[in-house]
């Protein structure tokens, strides 16, 4: 072990860059906190995880296999001499995590720290020269199972392609090469530095992300800033100042104000100003952050409710040079309304007749433990904001309900139970089987359901866990019809541990993992593991369902099948489905915007296929200028579109006003999947014979909660 490492130092040293004299990027070194917690970590997921994955040779050459991809997935920084290297101890992580020693991730850690501080440098001496585009030339978009470069020479000749495709897109775009010099200098300048900010906690968390996803896809460790950012997705809320940040060009800078929040009443701050020091309490010294982490200054400007954070401005108007100013804001509880369910309703033709249908997008399945376990009775959880949602759309006399569970990854599973409850009253929802083979039926039990008329049910492959749990047991009661892509296929269920209270420590030190403890099952008897939900009516969608989705995961546990639980279908949409199917593909053939939805999919996928794209100015300018006769075509009919345009820039290297704007007629582009899963359920509505009464209000345990 001792000589590989001496070996791996040596070889990196005999490597300095060709290109320019720049600084080394820090060595980093593991901490002891960390190979304790390492440690640890290993003992609990050999002995409690659903299926235990013994620390082995074997897992632990998954693991390096796993940490190399993370930090190389393009296979575009490493040579195959660091990859050979790196293998010398493919096999002795195990041996090395029991004895609390983590020098072999750090070593090949800071092996891609040099790496990246080579190329960038090496792709920034490239914009001197400029490219000629008139030759026949590819470049290569996806490489994640292309070998390694064997050379240097090799290297420089994959990192020139990708350059020169860089400048292509920004040329076609409309830059001149001044700019695509300085704007692209730049870019590579940002990558580089952020090599100097790496810290040693950063190395640790992208270790146990490689060694937890080997366990299962599922299972993750989660260090003091991943347990924060989860433990806010759940609550839905945070103690802050109310603002969106975002770092652009080594400033700290305000995108959004949130509504209500400290930021936005104070009447102080715009969007645009750039946070370039942060004091604590009403005369601590202020700190500058210029050229800080962004996840450090959100760090540094959260805090307790009612404690004072002051911030050093410069004003989105000013210069470099221009007057700054100090702004004092006291903190509060912040609301992420954005991600809390939300509802529209929308007028859709079905027959003869006009339908309202109510649609609930619901983003994720969150729900404030802390405040829950508290006894706070009006703790934040989604099927308390739709129990809410579908009384006023009850009001409204819509005809039918579409919940929107695109790109919904999952959440609480005592949401997703509860959720379910509001459709369907008392009823079994879901399976678990325990690592001991212990199968419990998770049941709804509300009184009365909130809404009994016809319903739909939206899905895509972004659509997983406590999604597919939802929408399976609408599907298996026939309480709804299923609309969309198949599912994302996880069915299995995890628990937070927290390390520190595992051990009794006083002090956070060890972080939490996120085990996964049971399989679900659906009340059929089947499971939505891998194989997902399949729509009653399917939709086509973006994803590349080979890459993306539980069949992409090599660990996956397989699918399986229990024995059904005891339920009795509150409803049968089977008898429906032919008449829904026929109306369906009827309204599409006339539907020009899902036509050219369907030509954007076509093309995607082909591009997909190719993997590469030319490297020629005439080729691509043909390319898109047959992109632009469509977008020409569709504006002029007086549809947005949300595949328009590529100018070749990033999102911070866009002015912030160009990229709100951007994001903004992203937002209110047509979403044509919507429209036509709206235009369903009006027809389930219409062939049910109208509007079905329905419930003004949530009844029994959702009254309670």
């Amino acid at each position: 072990m001792r000589i590989a490492y001496v070996f791996l130092g040596a070889f990196l040293a005999l490597a300095p860059s060709a290109y320019a004299e720049v600084a080394a990027p820090p060595v980093l070194k593991p901490l002891t906190r960390q190979a304790q917690a390492a440690e640890l970590s290993a003992q609990f997921l050999s002995r409690y995880s659903y299926k235990p994955v013994p620390l082995d040779d074997a897992l632990s050459a998954r693991v390096m296999d796993q940490f190399i991809k993370s930090l190389d997935p393009d296979r575009m920084l490493f040579l195959q001499a660091d990859i050979d290297k790196f293998m010398a101890d493919r096999n002795e992580i195990d041996d090395a995590i029991e004895r609390q020693d983590l020098k072999i991730p750090f070593a090949i850690f800071n092996a891609y720290e040099r790496r990246v501080v080579d190329r960038m440098t090496y792709a920034r001496s490239l914009l001197k020269q400029g490219f000629d585009f008139s030759g026949k030339e590819d470049y290569a978009v996806l490489r994640d199972k292309a070998p390694w470069p064997q050379s240097e020479a090799e290297s420089n000749d994959l990192w020139r392609k990708r350059v020169k495709n860089d400048w292509l897109r920004l040329k076609l775009g409309g830059k001149d090469d001044a700019a695509i010099r300085e704007t692209l200098d730049k870019r590579y300048e940002n990558t580089l530095e952020r090599a100097y900010k790496f810290k040693s906690d950063d190395v640790f968390q992208s270790f146990m992300d490689a060694y937890s996803n080997s366990i299962d896809p599922h299972t993750d460790y989660f260090g003091a800033t991943a347990s924060a950012d989860f433990n806010v997705s759940m609550k839905l809320s945070l103690f802050g100042i109310g603002a969106v940040l975002q770092e652009r060009d080594d400033y700290t800078t305000i995108r959004e104000l949130v509504p209500g929040g400290p930021a936005q009443l104070s009447g102080k701050l715009a969007v645009g100003d750039r946070i370039t020091g942060v004091g604590q309490g009403k005369d601590g010294p202020i700190k500058e952050v210029v050229g800080t982490r962004l996840d450090e200054v959100v760090q540094m400007i959260r805090g307790k409710k009612g404690s004072v954070v002051r911030l050093d401005i410069l004003p989105a108007d000013a210069g470099a040079d221009g007057v700054h100013r100090v702004v004092s804001l006291v903190r509060d509880k912040i609301s992420l309304d954005k991600q809390a369910a939300r509802k529209t309703v929308l007028s859709v033709k079905a027959g003869e007749t006009t339908r309202k249908i109510g649609i609930i997008t619901l983003p994720v399945f969150y729900e404030d433990f802390e405040a829950k376990n508290k006894g706070d009775k009006d703790y934040k959880s989604a099927s308390r904001d739709v129990a809410k949602l579908l009384g006023e759309l009850s009001e409204e006399k819509v005809d039918g309900v579409l919940i929107d569970l695109r790109n919904n990854g999952g959440g609480s599973l005592d949401e997703a139970i509860d959720l379910t409850g509001l459709f369907i009253g008392k009823g079994a929802v879901v399976q678990q089987r325990a690592g001991n083979g212990k199968i419990e039926v998770k049941s709804a039990d509300l009184t009365t359901p909130a809404w009994t008329g016809p319903l739909g049910v939206l899905i895509n492959r972004g659509s997983a866990s406590a999604s597919e749990i939802f929408a399976a047991a609408i599907q298996d009661y026939g309480r709804g019809v299923i609309i969309g892509e198949p599912s994302f296929g996880k069915g299995t269920v995890q628990t937070v541990v927290d390390l520190d209270q595992v051990v009794h420590n006083s002090k956070p030190e060890f972080g939490e993992l996120k085990v996964t403890i049971a399989q679900f099952f659906r009340i059929n008897g089947g499971t939505t593991q891998l194989r997902g939900v399949t729509p009653d009516i399917s939709l086509p969608g973006l994803s590349d369902l080979a890459n993306f989705g539980e069949t992409s995961y090599d660990n996956a546990l397989p699918w399986a099948e229990i024995k059904p639980a005891k339920y009795a279908p509150e409803g049968d949409v089977t008898a429906l489905l032919p008449a829904l199917q026929s109306r369906h593909e009827a309204r599409i053939k006339g539907d020009q915007d899902f036509q050219r939805l369907l030509q954007d999919i076509a093309d995607l996928k082909a591009q997909r296929e190719k993997g590469v794209v030319s490297l020629n100015e005439a080729e691509r300018r043909k390319e898109a200028a047959a992109r632009e006769a469509r977008f020409k075509a569709r504006a002029e009919a007086g549809d947005g579109d949300d595949l328009a345009g590529d100018d070749g820039l990033q999102a911070d290297e866009r002015s912030l006003s160009a990229d709100i704007a951007m994001e903004n007629a992203r937002k209110k582009a047509k979403d044509v999947l919507l429209d036509e899963a709206a235009a369903i359920v009006g027809d389930e509505a219409d062939l049910r014979g109208g509007a079905v009464e329905a419930a003004t209000k949530p009844s029994g345990k959702a009254e309670q909660k």
